[in-house]
């Protein structure tokens, strides 16, 4: 099996991972200082955070960029 996308960090990375990553390194209210969406403000789950972010993109690239800037501190 060849690796179709080796320049992209976040290939193989799967979004539950990278709430459980964030929430692991940062409170949910440092999310939402650092991430202004609504999902990281009102009654935050991991669940409900996935759900909103597989349904808005706009919000999902603004979480990943968080997420690649976090590990590569």
């Amino acid at each position: 099996m060849s690796n179709e996308q080796p320049n992209n960090p976040l290939h193989g990375v799967k979004l539950t991972d990278i709430l459980e990553h964030l929430t692991k390194n940062y409170t949910w209210e440092e999310l939402a200082n650092q991430i202004n969406i609504n999902c990281f403000k009102n009654n935050p789950t991991i669940k409900s955070s996935l759900r909103f972010l597989r349904r808005t993109p706009w919000a999902r690239e603004k979480v990943e960029r968080f997420y690649l800037h976090s590990i590569q501190k």
